[in-house]
């Protein structure tokens, strides 16, 4: 079976021969142009997670300052653990720290659609633009009012 076929019919055994070309450094074998794409959409994978980490986080913020009556340790247990999940994204990829900042507006968007969605809330009841700064809301012990 052809290394193009592999890909597209095996691809954990597509991935094992690709590691095995790279370990005996037979350069002259590798799927370069799956290679390429593999390896670009892995970093792909990093970016969107934290789009989902910082998003879950937020929307949890909002349910949590905006519906004050449901508060329960469950909730906290669920900001704390969307903190420790994103600090442990950027720890392993720390050049995503420098994408927080970019992703936080559109991250905010969409927690705020999440949000409203999971609550039965008016969206006018959200404020258009995030009211914590990311210092504020990757801190462990900082719950809204």
């Amino acid at each position: 079976m052809g290394t193009l076929n592999l890909y597209e019919k095996d691809f954990y055994a597509w991935t094992q021969e690709q590691a095995k070309f790279i370990k005996e450094r037979a350069l002259d074998k590798l799927d370069l142009q799956h290679l390429f794409e593999e390896v670009e959409s892995m970093g792909a994978k990093e970016r969107s997670e934290l789009k989902n980490r910082l998003a879950q986080l937020m929307m949890h913020l909002l349910k949590w300052k905006y519906q004050p009556s449901r508060q329960s340790r469950s909730w906290q247990n669920s900001i704390d653990d969307q903190r420790e999940e994103l600090q442990d994204l950027l720890s392993d990829n720390p050049s995503l720290k420098s994408k927080v900042d970019e992703y936080f507006v559109k991250s905010y968007k969409k927690a705020v659609r999440q949000a409203i969605s999971e609550t039965g809330l008016d969206d006018s009841l959200f404020p258009k633009e995030c009211e914590w700064s990311i210092t504020e809301i990757l801190t462990d012990n900082f719950l809204p009012s």
